[in-house]
């Protein structure tokens, strides 16, 4: 009956009563060091992303769409889980090191894959990773049926290349389920031919893709024939970052035209976010109007576009205003394969298809939270409001983001009782958090090194 309304509906162009649709597959894209005014439905002019515009105008658009963390490892951490990272002290990217087993997502922590696979979805892991490169770490160990891509926090666009030191992993081998594979084209269109190869290989089944580019982060390559439809840029970073970019965005366009080839694009719930802010110093991204960047707590650090489409379920060309979260994608997933979320107290993340199909119009959290290394900087947004501990160094700020987005005007001084709640609710959501527990991979490898060093050269 579900099959059948949902049939219905889509042929007549109308959402349907969410106790009318079925459970659907669900893809989640991630792009890596994405800025947020870098694609054209949060105003780029410089940058064509036509496929991700569609995406965008066929569901709803977050416009308080925010990262669990400033940066990469950590947020993925975040996401896998559905809990926020410093649960379970994770607040650092951590090192490649395929021979440690201690370094990475631990083993206690359920990942999102693990329960969807006994849901009986089939999963697929593509591209990035960076939870832990040991066998304890990999993919395939942590719920996922497939696996295509690379385990460190980042790789070449064009080559492997075992005679450099392997330091982060952005020479070492792909990975196709466990088996080394060499890269033959560029990473982000060849990781979008994997996930095209999944999606037809499991149509008939129903399937979880996490997705995760590694573009735009650096280093900065990308094909010849986007540099040189970007020749007008001036900048060559800007003009490699915008080449970057648009690879990205046609490979969105090529996996959604196998969904609708397949005739499972109405049978497809598709996220797309970036993991943070764009570090616009290392890439040449464009965090638009707001403050800061990749590793800050301000918006430019958290604040990331953020997509969610199901035609025929969702409405499209849609915009949603409250403060939603990456860890929320996480547990809509769980929740769209039927998974009770409500009551389980390991999940922090709320499912977001009320919100997104207007059935429940109100905000999904009281408050989000941000906090980096211990709290050495950490963040609160309830509401309008944003409290912000920028450093030990610094004094909290506290900003109107409905005048000020750009985290312009402090005014703590002006509103002391609200700094005081904000305060007691940061309190209160940090007293459930853990140091950080993981090392932070620079420091990680110069220990190794002297390590070595000592054990070669001893005094």
């Amino acid at each position: 009956m579900k099959r059948h309304l949902l049939s219905l509906g889509i042929l007549c162009g109308l959402p349907l009563p969410l106790s009318a649709v079925q459970e659907p597959n669900v893809i989640v894209i991630v792009a890596d060091d994405l800025g947020y005014a870098d694609v054209g439905f949060q105003g780029a002019k410089d940058i064509e992303t036509p496929h991700l515009d569609s995406l965008a105008k066929s569901g709803v658009r977050f416009t308080n769409g925010y990262s669990s963390h400033p940066f990469c490892s950590p947020m993925r951490a975040g996401f896998m889980t559905g809990r926020y990272q410093q649960r379970f002290g994770y607040e650092t990217n951590v090192p490649y090191d395929p021979h440690n087993p201690l370094v990475g997502l631990a083993k206690d922590q359920i990942t999102i894959a693990e329960r969807l696979q006994k849901a009986g979805l089939r999963t697929a892991a593509i591209g990035k990773w960076h939870l832990g490169a040991s066998s304890v770490h990999h993919p395939l160990a942590r719920g996922f049926d497939f696996h295509f891509g690379f385990l460190g926090g980042g790789h070449d666009y064009f080559e492997v290349d075992l005679t450099r030191p392997m330091t982060e992993g952005y020479r070492e081998p792909l990975q196709k389920n466990g088996k080394p594979e060499d890269l033959k084209g560029y990473l982000t269109d060849v990781l979008t031919t994997e996930a095209i190869g999944f999606v037809k290989q499991t149509a008939r089944k129903p399937f979880f893709l996490y997705l995760a580019y590694n573009a735009p982060h650096t280093p900065l390559q990308a094909p010849e024939f986007w540099l040189e439809k970007y020749a007008g840029i001036a900048d060559e970073k800007r003009r490699t970052y915008a080449a970057m970019v648009s690879t990205l965005d046609a490979g969105v366009g090529r996996l959604m035209e196998t969904l609708d080839a397949l005739g499972l694009r109405e049978k497809t719930v598709v996220f797309f976010v970036s993991d943070n802010g764009g570090p616009e110093h290392a890439n040449a991204s464009d965090n638009g109007p707001l403050r800061g960047e990749k590793g800050d707590v301000y918006e430019g650090g958290v604040r990331v576009p953020f997509i969610m489409s199901w035609p025929g379920v969702i409405e499209g060309d849609r915009t949603f205003q409250h403060p939603v979260n990456t860890i929320d994608v996480a547990c809509t997933a769980l929740a769209l394969a039927g998974i009770e979320i409500d009551d389980d107290p390991t999940l922090d993340g709320i499912n977001l298809l009320p919100f997104a199909s207007g059935e429940n119009k109100g905000a999904p959290h009281d408050a989000l939270f941000w906090r980096k290394m211990n709290g050495e900087a950490w963040a609160i947004r309830s509401g309008r409001w944003k409290l912000v501990r920028p450093s030990e160094d610094e004094p909290s700020a506290l900003y109107d983001l409905e005048t000020d987005i750009a985290e312009y005007q402090d005014l703590a001084a002006m509103n002391p009782d609200i700094v005081t709640t904000l305060e007691q609710k940061f309190d209160d959501w940090n007293t459930s958090n853990e140091i950080c527990r993981q090392p932070e991979f620079r420091k990680y490898h110069k220990e190794m090194q002297q390590f070595f060093k000592d054990m070669v050269s001893p005094e």
